[in-house]
């Protein structure tokens, strides 16, 4: 199969990299000429995925219309915050039911669609799916076992990029969810900060289980209000995304947390870490929807405030400890 990778991060350099092996025609669009001259000469990301190998069977380009057309899936890993304008710019060279699959986690602020609603806004003739799962760029870079999910409205859409992407060190499974793929993969994120904060202050295991459970809580609160279902939460796309990215050492929302932790800015840790941090555009976006759907999210309350409102993370973390007593799971019952 045709396959266009349209941006090159580390995740579409990954995904590049996984799709060639599979046997398929590769083509990487990137809007940076020196990005797209070093891939040429290299075969290796130099910046964002040192000592990976690329295929020489990779074609490179910065012309959007050799990319998109004809392919019979186009992989949009362009940041969140760049999904909507690289939409707009591919939107007249795709054709009728082409396969979009957006890779990218987060939501969009001003709208708060999720990227696969904005893609289907600006596309409405693609067929939109998602793919998301616990997967470092770093390791699938260097082909070690990773599971994913595809998402997408029909069966048959999701089978295709299953078969696609599927190897012997990359599964895939199915599902028709992709609202609970997309909260599940944009809001862990938050929590991740959240959980870099807390290595960053010198708490342990205890204080990281706490929020992973708590985080994942608050996540399924929201999603189920807004139409997704509890099961996806609790499945790769949910739990698993959510204890890779607040536990690994690539997790670039991890440690933009755990620097702020340490004392610097926001601002400051996202020029250290060098990479966009979705955490830190979704965070509004979380607060924005827990408002409009009546749910309370205290650990992604906090998040805001220290991000946004220059609240200490320490002074964070006690408020989320002495908040009003309540019950675990409100659904069960006591005996009498």
């Amino acid at each position: 199969m045709e396959a266009a990778v349209i941006g090159a991060g580390s995740w579409g350099i990954a995904l590049a990299k996984l799709l060639c092996t599979n046997g398929n025609d590769v083509t990487v669009w990137s809007v940076m000429e020196d990005e797209i001259a070093m891939l040429k000469e290299h075969h290796e990301h130099l910046d964002k995925l040192p000592g990976v190998k690329l295929p020489d069977q990779i074609t490179y380009t910065t012309d959007l219309s050799e990319a998109v057309t004809g392919r019979d899936v186009i992989v949009l890993a362009v940041p969140s915050v760049y999904t909507r304008s690289t939409a707009e710019q591919m939107a007249e060279f795709v054709t009728e039911g082409q396969i979009i699959v957006c890779v990218a986690k987060g939501i969009e602020e001003q709208t708060l669609m999720t990227l696969s609603e904005v893609v289907e806004q600006v596309i409405p003739k693609a067929d939109v799916a998602v793919m998301c799962g616990p997967s470092h760029a770093e390791e699938v870079g260097t082909g070690l076992p990773t599971t994913v999910v595809a998402g997408a409205r029909h069966k048959k859409t999701a089978e295709k990029l299953q078969d696609l992407f599927m190897n012997e060190v990359f599964r895939v499974y199915t599902s028709p969810d992709m609202l609970g793929m997309e909260l599940g993969g944009s809001l862990k994120n938050v929590i991740a900060l959240a959980a870099g904060m807390a290595d960053g202050l010198g708490y342990g295991d205890n204080t990281k289980a706490a929020l992973i459970t708590r985080g994942i809580a608050e996540i399924g609160v929201l999603a189920v209000k807004m139409g997704a279902h509890m099961e996806t939460l609790c499945g790769l796309t949910g739990i698993g995304d959510l204890i890779v990215t607040c536990e690994s050492k690539h997790s670039r929302n991890r440690k933009a947390g755990m620097l702020i932790g340490q004392g610097k800015s926001m601002q400051e840790a996202t020029e250290e870490v060098k990479m966009v941090v979705e955490g830190i555009y979704s965070a509004k976006a979380a607060l924005a929807l827990a408002g409009k759907y009546g749910v309370e999210l205290p650990i992604i309350e906090q998040v805001n405030q220290v991000l946004f409102e220059n609240r200490p993370a320490k002074e964070a973390v006690r408020d989320l400890m002495i908040r009003q007593k309540r019950v675990e799971h409100l659904d069960l019952e006591w005996e009498e």
